[in-house]
């Protein structure tokens, strides 16, 4: 099984793990979270951080679709703390007064990417797009990441070319498993995954400018205030932390 393909399955299973995690109570020594698939590899660095750094707390991740996550948690699903691709997400739980606040820790950055042996050269822009048979984005009715895909190739004027060739992951790590295994001529996924080790020498990529689609502002929030949530979100805040996300693309906040 491939690193992507792993974290697919993952994703998928998230709606079976709940109904055994509903059985056990949160404490301090197990936190539970929530994290979009974006950050799947940033995030693991920094989860190895916060646990040498807390001792006998054990960190158990999901990773998937912020939208997905947000409707799971309105319903109960017992996660200590929620990290969304988009920030707006998680400040709907604080206008529910589900939580306090929120915090940002990252702007997330847009690429267009081909697999190895392709014909199609990524950096001649999302015109490209109109040779290819089937383009692979995030499902943009709950994924940040396929909004600002169709929001690109909205503004690039290819939009409505190939809409009916887009073939639609439930996150973005599943957007970029289909261009790893065949099922898609291109896609547009974050930079962090292509950055990540699993990836960083497969297909060719071309970042997507900034101003082409809206900003991914991605924030969080604790949903429990257990000692061991509240160290995973300082670890993510930390210097470390910011160097982890800024090594996988991210940008930080106030860059």
């Amino acid at each position: 099984m491939t690193p992507v393909r792993a974290l697919i399955a993952m994703a998928m299973a998230s709606a079976l793990a709940l109904s055994t995690a509903a059985c056990s109570s949160s404490t301090d020594s197990r936190v539970t979270i929530a994290a979009a698939a974006d950050l799947r590899y940033a995030l693991d660095e920094v989860i190895a951080i916060a646990e040498q750094a807390n001792p006998g707390v054990e960190y158990a991740v999901t990773y998937g679709s912020s939208g997905q996550f947000l409707q799971q948690i309105e319903n109960g699903a017992p996660f200590d703390v929620y990290l969304s691709a988009d920030l707006a997400y998680p400040q709907k739980l604080v206008e529910a007064g589900r939580v306090d606040q929120t915090f940002t820790y990252a702007v997330g950055r847009l690429v267009l990417w081909v697999p190895d042996g392709s014909p199609l050269e990524p950096s001649e822009g999302l015109g490209i797009l109109r040779d290819a048979q089937r383009i692979s984005i995030a499902n943009p009715e709950h994924a940040p990441y396929g909004r600002a895909a169709v929001a690109a190739m909205e503004g690039a004027g290819v939009y409505e070319d190939v809409r009916a060739r887009l073939v639609l992951g439930e996150n973005v790590a599943q957007a970029a498993e289909f261009v790893t295994t065949g099922n898609a001529d291109a896609g547009i996924v974050a930079l962090s995954l292509v950055l990540s080790d699993p990836l960083r020498d497969v297909g060719t990529w071309w970042e997507i400018p900034l101003e082409d689609f809206p900003t991914i502002e991605q924030g969080g929030a604790l949903l429990t205030d257990s000692t061991g949530a509240r160290a995973l979100r300082d670890t993510i805040l930390s210097a470390q932390g910011r160097d982890i996300l800024a090594r996988y693309g991210f940008i930080l906040p106030e860059d």
